[in-house]
Order: C-alpha cells, then sequence, then structure tokens
C-alpha cells in the first residue's frame, strides 16, 4: 500500500530523482519504496508525510482515504459529488482577489448592505473571506468584534456559476450563495442570490438578490470599496449594483 501511496503522490512531479533529491533519499532506496520491496525508517517516514501533508496512515490506506473522517468533502462518499465542485476552480470562472458585494439587508429590509471579501486558492481548494459590518451587528445587539464579524466560506463551481457556502466562527450562522456571470464591459461582475439558516417563525427575509463586483488583486483597490460597507439606500448603491438587484421588485 504504501509503494502505491508514493507512486500517487509522486505522480505531480516531473522528476523521480529531482523529487528524490528535495526528500533528501538515496534514488536506489526511492525505487525500492515505490516498488513496495521497502518500507521507509520511522525518522523517514516522518519526512515523507510532512513532505506530502499526510500522515503516517499512508503505510496501511489508501492515500485518497486518508483524512476522510476529518473532511467530509474529501470522504469517498461525497468526494465525486460535493467534493468534485470544490476542486479547482478556474480563476476564468471566479478569480482570487477582492470583491465587493452587496444585497438587500436581512435585518433592516428598507435598505441595502455593501461589503468586501477577500478571494484566495490554496492547493486546490477556492476560499473567501470577509466581515459583516458593524450597523449589522449592532441591529442584531451582536458583538462588533472582529472575530465576532468575520465569516468564511469555500466556493464551488456549478454548471452555470458558482456557489459560496460561508459560516461565522463555529458555525454560528450559515448562508448559502449562488452566483453567475453577468455580461458585462469588464467582464467583473456576477449576480444571483443569497439565503441565510434561519427558522421561518424568526421573521425577516431569508433569501434576497446579491451581486458581486470583481475589484482587482491588490489590498489598494479594495480600500475605497471598504470604506463604503455597511447599510447604504437603493440610491446610495453603484448604479449597475442597483439595476441588477431590482430594488423595486420582489424577490422570487
Amino acid at each position: 500500500m504504501f509503494g502505491e501511496n508514493l507512486r500517487k503522490l509522486s505522480a505531480q512531479f516531473d522528476s523521480i530523482s529531482e523529487l528524490a533529491r528535495q526528500l533528501g533519499i538515496n534514488r536506489t532506496q526511492f525505487n525500492r519504496y515505490l516498488a513496495g520491496e521497502s518500507f521507509p525508517r520511522p525518522d523517514v517516514l516522518a519526512r515523507v508525510c510532512s513532505f506530502f501533508k499526510v500522515d503516517a496512515r499512508v503505510l496501511l490506506e489508501r492515500v485518497d482515504d486518508i483524512g476522510s473522517a476529518e473532511d467530509p468533502i474529501a470522504n469517498p462518499f461525497l468526494r465525486d459529488y460535493v467534493g468534485a465542485g470544490s476542486s479547482n476552480v478556474p480563476e476564468s470562472i471566479f478569480p482570487s482577489g477582492f470583491f465587493r458585494f452587496s444585497r438587500r439587508s436581512f435585518v433592516r429590509q428598507e435598505v441595502f448592505t455593501m461589503g468586501v471579501v477577500h478571494v484566495r486558492r490554496d492547493g486546490t481548494n477556492t476560499f473567501l473571506r470577509g466581515f459583516e459590518s458593524r450597523e449589522a451587528m449592532k441591529v442584531q445587539s451582536l458583538p462588533i468584534t472582529k472575530q465576532a464579524r468575520e465569516f468564511r466560506g469555500i466556493v464551488m463551481q456549478q454548471e452555470d456559476g458558482i456557489v459560496i457556502i460561508a459560516s461565522r466562527k463555529n458555525s454560528m450562522t450559515t448562508t448559502f450563495n449562488y452566483l453567475s456571470r453577468v455580461a458585462s464591459f469588464e467582464n467583473n461582475y456576477w449576480h444571483g442570490y443569497i439565503t441565510r439558516t434561519v427558522p421561518e417563525s424568526a421573521g425577516g427575509l431569508r433569501a434576497a438578490r446579491m451581486v458581486f463586483e470583481f475589484l482587482g488583486t491588490r489590498a489598494s483597490d479594495a480600500i475605497p470599496a471598504a470604506r463604503a460597507t455597511g447599510f447604504r439606500s437603493p440610491e446610495e448603491l453603484p448604479p449597475f449594483h442597483r439595476r441588477l438587484l431590482m430594488p423595486n421588485k420582489p424577490f422570487a
């Protein structure tokens, strides 16, 4: 099993000789590992596990299954379903960088919420991070600390767009977001909707239209938008955001 796993882990490298050199393992000995003719000493195994970011179960279990208990998306039960969409989302579909978003407020339906999020790649995953506005937290009598306002999410590709599932720390709240690209001059807008996980008895909106606008990859690109976050009237929205959000038309 170790040899099979090592062959799979090594497949991403063009040169086995260079890989063996990076691991500090003699090429002949490395070939024995690949062929399943030999097993590494504990110190060498630790080096291999650290390099490939796996654990010692690589000796006995298929590498595709390692970590499945900790990572439900990577679990074989979901890997070809939910996991397939979360892996390797193309930059052309949804780029890394800063985005400005706007949507109708869930807690004050007469106004809209504007915010800024950052999207980044980490390996094959695409992650999103942002902060609730202080105004929205105060209206709900929630703490306005940075930790309380932060939310994080994962981006997944769909047939006609993307999905973002985001939560505040400890899954205090979760939102489901669907976006598809909008034809525009700079091709930098996405339009869709957001839903929040609250019971019907809680009152207020549970779904609303949403707009994402790509700002760029540098923090300086996002600073002007970051200064304008919070509650905004329909008239204060950027014109194209207002057009896509259709403030006077109920969301169906």
